[in-house]
This record gives C-alpha cells, structure tokens and sequence, in this order.
C-alpha cells in the first residue's frame, strides 16, 4: 500500500506539511517518495511569461529533497513547466506515468466564491487523478 507517493509541492509555506506527511507515509509503508514542482508561466497576449525562473524552482525542489532525505526517506525529483492553468493536469499527468498510487498536495485555503470562480489545484487533481489524493493540514504558526 502506498509505494510510489508523489507529492507536488509549491513555492508556497504549506509545502512544509505536504513534504512531511508525504515522508510520514513512506516511513509508515516503506515507500518511496517522488517530489514534484510545477514551474508556472502565464499566457498574455504577447508572450509566455514564467512566475518563477529556474534557479528558484530548484530551489523548491531542493529543499523538499533535502527534507525528506535528512528523514531518512528515498526520494527523487523533477521540475517540470506549464501554464497556471495546466499545473493540475500536469500533476495528474505525472502521477500516472510515474504509477504513483499516493498523491500528497497542500491545498490553498480561500472562499467558497472564489473556489467557485477559479478552482484550486487540489480540488482538480482530486477530481481528475486515478491515485489517491491526500491533502496535507497547514501547519501551525
């Protein structure tokens, strides 16, 4: 159970908790984490602009890496880009060709309309994934 867990991790504070309930389950299972960071752009008229440059995205995956090996964790990892609105399908996409049967995210929090208006990565991949999907709690100030 749970040999292959992804977890798809962000720029953001809450990956964190994704990072080690992603290596709680793989101590638990015996598992192998694979971490994965979506590098975005965003579409304009013009251009493809990226949100963050690559020595930044490394960094993220660095540092996720860095964690879960310091818990005695195995674990690999990728940087991949997309558009912003193409992270879930990416995520899910992933997931599939690397046969992960656990997906870890950090879901962001916000309000019912703007979730209604512009759906979270989490809520999509949850819908669109054939792993299971688990979602880390934010962690504690």
């Amino acid at each position: 159970m749970f040999q292959r867990i992804l977890v798809a991790v962000d720029a953001g504070p809450a990956r964190g908790s994704a990072v080690r309930l992603a290596g709680d389950m793989a101590r638990l299972t015996g598992g192998k984490v694979s971490v994965l960071h979506v590098a975005a752009s965003t579409a304009t008229l013009a251009a493809v602009v990226p949100l963050e440059d690559d020595a930044e995205a490394a960094a993220v995956l660095d540092e996720a890496l860095a964690r879960l090996r310091d818990a005695g964790v195995e674990a690999d990892g990728t940087v991949v880009h997309a558009l912003s609105t193409q992270i879930a399908t990416t995520i899910s996409s992933v997931a599939e060709e690397r046969g992960a049967d656990l997906l870890v995210l950090s879901p962001h929090h916000r309000g019912a309309l703007k979730a209604l208006i512009d759906p979270r990565v989490s809520d999509l991949v949850a819908h669109h994934s054939r792993a299971a999907v688990l979602l880390a709690p934010e962690e504690q100030a």
